[in-house]
């Protein structure tokens, strides 16, 4: 029995290939600079924004 390919397969394969794992690297850079100790302040400062009175 023969595989069909479709652009369903295709595309499947596409995304489970490369996409997922680019995301996967995206978002584990995105954690590590949030986790970063020099950007706590900046951090801190961002979220006592909508508190301050101006």
């Amino acid at each position: 029995m023969k595989a069909i390919l479709t652009v369903q397969n295709l595309a499947s394969d596409f995304v489970v290939t490369w996409w997922t794992p680019v995301f996967v690297g995206v978002f584990i850079a995105i954690v590590a600079y949030a986790l970063r100790p020099r950007n706590k302040a900046l951090f801190d400062a961002a979220a006592k924004m909508p508190l301050r009175e101006d």
